[in-house]
């Protein structure tokens, strides 16, 4: 293991990996924050009026 730190600076693969998960932890919020289900900033509005609809009764 000491030889794979010789090829690379621990400080500079520290960084890197931080900066991707960083990148990866944003992409996933962004992608829940688009769909309807996961969207935790519009208060679930659109979820409980499709709920509502499922759940009226039929036309007579």
């Amino acid at each position: 293991m000491w030889r794979v730190w010789k090829l690379y600076d621990p400080l500079r693969a520290m960084v890197v990996q931080g900066v991707f998960l960083f990148g990866l932890a944003a992409m996933i919020h962004l992608i829940l924050l688009s769909t309807v289900r996961f969207n935790w900033m519009d208060g679930m509005s659109q979820v409980e009026y499709k709920a509502s609809i499922q759940n009226s009764s039929m036309p007579k």
